[in-house]
């Protein structure tokens, strides 16, 4: 089989091969202003292969403003410089029941084909002594989302990150998202969508499980 039989096989089955985000070791030896130069002149070499006049008043801009994009915006979370500095308090007031944050949007973009992934978060945790403030949640969302993404990694890293700053397993993600590398190419199936779940702690048990499943759906 050839290599680039092998690539269509990769991005039609939507298959990750690592866990961990695949970054060269040098990621970040360059500034952000130096990559969007990289990035400029190469989008413009596409843009002309694909027979556009860049001449024009519309188009002229869009090489630069493609790489302002991916760098500074829908990327942006490929760079640990633009981790979200997260606080946790101590659980004061003794809640000892589940907290859950539901319909957290994102927008993210899928690592085969570059096409966004759409969706949204649900999130739940029991303290184990710490609580974490509730727009913090949306942003550890939406820092694992701007990157090129598998679906399968971006609901691990945020289960693992929520894990880590509460410190306890007690934890539960859903992630339900719409793939626009599904929907408007290869199948074209425009009704599906892809749902993952991550869970650990007193999530293992089902009542809770049921529990955060009802919360989630009253929206």
């Amino acid at each position: 089989m050839i290599e680039k039989e092998i690539f269509d096989i990769v991005g039609d089955n939507h298959q990750m091969t690592s866990a961990e985000m695949p970054l060269r070791k040098d990621a970040f030896d360059k500034s952000d202003e130096e990559k969007m130069e990289v990035i400029e002149e190469h989008f413009e070499i596409i843009m002309k292969e694909l027979g556009l006049d860049l001449t024009d008043d519309s188009l002229k801009g869009t090489p630069y403003r493609v790489a302002k994009m991916f760098v500074q915006e829908i990327f942006s979370g490929l760079n640990p410089a633009n981790k979200p500095k997260i606080s946790v308090f101590e659980n004061s007031y003794h809640y000892d029941k589940m907290l859950v944050e539901a319909n957290i949007s994102f927008n993210s973009t899928c690592e085969h084909h570059f096409l966004p992934i759409v969706g949204k978060a649900h999130i739940g945790y029991v303290s184990s002594g710490k609580v974490i403030g509730l727009s913090k949640l949306n942003r550890i969302v939406d820092y694992f989302a701007r990157r090129p993404q598998v679906q399968e990694r971006m609901i691990m890293q945020i289960f693992n990150e929520l894990k880590l700053v509460l410190e306890t397993d007690n934890v539960m993600v859903v992630v339900e998202a719409e793939h626009l590398c599904v929907s408007s190419r290869g199948i074209k199936d425009e009704s599906s969508f892809t749902s993952t779940l991550q869970y650990g702690g007193i999530f293992n048990q089902k009542e809770f499980r049921d529990d955060f499943y009802k919360l989630i759906k009253k929206e």
